[in-house]
């Protein structure tokens, strides 16, 4: 299973195109498999004979295992996805530091493969935290998932148990977080309602049910925040205006509002880079490169958020371009899993549907997301040296939510104020 991205440490096999027996050659699709974050195909690593399957079609796969063997020409066996071997204990443990609870280095902690560390899943820890699990306790739950891994089910399952132990043995143990949560919040197996009178039942997509997840869980790791902003636009509204069909003939490109408001993010990422951060347990990481997710609707109406790499070294064309590729990748279901990995910040525009504000969630594991709304003209109040007066100004909201663990609302309104002054004291006479 190949490397997906930073915090992506598996994924589902949706289908298989070859079967034992078949030949394969370099780079031809032999699997479909899905992540929480986008669907994709995975190419064969060698030409050969598919010799073994490993892995059936809905099993979920940590990266770096082995779901396919290729005999090559020679008559060797080859593992597909071999070099992730080597990197099984690397790149994925690099990944998941992110999602681990921290220990301090004298700690020890056994693990039923003898690595002598035992990682827990976001998941894990979410419900281990909601029922009031102690790190203690978890660490002696007996894993049944990948090399000892505690999975849902077995911390469901040590759940259950728990509840109906004495009363006394359930205070002997240290809560993770010390807070209540509603019986409606906590993560217990699901049992459909019936339903009477004249209703349509439409079951959630596989994508619709890992936005679920992903948000529930955002929502579940930060302590959100949102704060609120005006700002006239209009200098950049006219400057677009002016300027589109120029842009286009020269370019080969549309420009739309998205990569001059992704401009501004940048600039004020620089003055403040705790925006462009991480919470790792009690350390916060401040992420050195700038990768900014643009979320972007799907013709079904799922949500996904193509990653634009290294944005701060983009120009404006660089910007636009990379804004139209990736939004067009989106709609036609030609995103890889790369396209939405790494990202550090994230801007949505709610404005695309009319909204003129929004209070989004935060995309995990970043700490900030942005929210443009609908540019609007109002009558405001414009003060000259003649005095105040009144003018037909394109005025909008921006709003950012942020993870109030990290980020005050002193830094996080301070940061939202300097993007507002950015698109205000936009430059009419700049060029491309």
């Amino acid at each position: 299973m190949p490397k997906l991205g930073e915090s992506i440490m598996e994924a589902t096999i949706l289908k298989w195109h070859k079967k034992p027996g078949d030949k394969v050659k370099m780079d031809e699709t032999v699997l479909d498999i899905a992540t929480d974050k986008v669907d994709s195909e995975v190419p064969s690593t060698a030409e050969g004979t598919i010799s073994e399957i490993l892995y059936k079609e809905n099993d979920v796969v940590p990266i770096g295992q082995v779901i396919a063997r290729i005999d090559t020409a020679g008559g060797s066996s080859l593992a597909h996805s071999s070099q992730s071997l080597s990197t099984q204990t690397e790149e994925p443990e690099d990944a998941e530091v992110m999602e681990e609870v921290p220990y301090t280095p004298d700690e020890k902690r056994s693990t039923s493969n003898g690595s002598g560390i035992r990682f827990y899943s976001p998941l894990v820890l979410n419900i281990a935290s909601s029922e009031g699990i102690s790190m203690s306790e978890l660490e002696k739950i007996e894993g049944t998932g990948q090399d000892g891994r505690v999975s849902k089910k077995d911390i469901l399952a040590y759940v259950d148990k728990r509840k109906n132990a004495p009363a006394k043995e359930e205070r002997t143990q240290a809560p993770l977080q010390r807070h209540e949560v509603p019986a409606t919040s906590q993560r217990e197996e699901y049992t459909p309602t019936v339903y009477s009178g004249n209703v349509e039942i439409i079951e959630m997509d596989r994508m619709r049910k890992m936005i679920a997840k992903h948000m529930t869980d955002s929502k579940h790791t930060s302590a959100h925040v949102t704060s609120f902003a005006e700002c006239d636009v209009t200098n950049l509204v006219l400057w677009r205006e002016k300027n589109k069909k120029e842009f286009e003939k020269r370019e080969g490109e549309k420009i739309t509002y998205t990569p001059l408001f992704i401009e501004a993010v940048i600039k004020c990422i620089k003055k403040y880079p705790i925006i462009n951060s991480s919470v790792d347990g009690d350390r916060i990481i401040i992420k050195k490169d700038i990768n900014i997710g643009m979320a972007t609707a799907m013709p079904g109406g799922n949500l996904i958020v193509p990653v634009i790499k290294n944005a701060d070294q983009l120009n404006l064309t660089g910007l636009t371009k990379q804004v139209n590729s990736l939004a067009n990748a989106a709609r036609n279901n030609k995103l890889r899993p790369d396209d939405t990995a790494n990202g550090t910040f994230t801007l949505t525009n709610v404005g695309t549907f009319g909204s003129i504000m929004g209070t989004p969630i935060i995309n995990q594991p970043q700490v900030a997301i942005l929210a443009v709304g609908a540019i609007k003209k109002r009558p405001v109040v414009i003060e000259t040296a003649q005095g105040d007066s009144i003018a037909i100004r394109h005025m909008m909201y921006l709003s950012l939510s942020y993870d109030h663990r990290i980020i005050d609302g002193a830094l996080g309104s301070t940061f939202l104020n300097a993007v507002a002054n950015e698109l205000q004291n936009f430059d009419e006479k700049r060029g491309f």
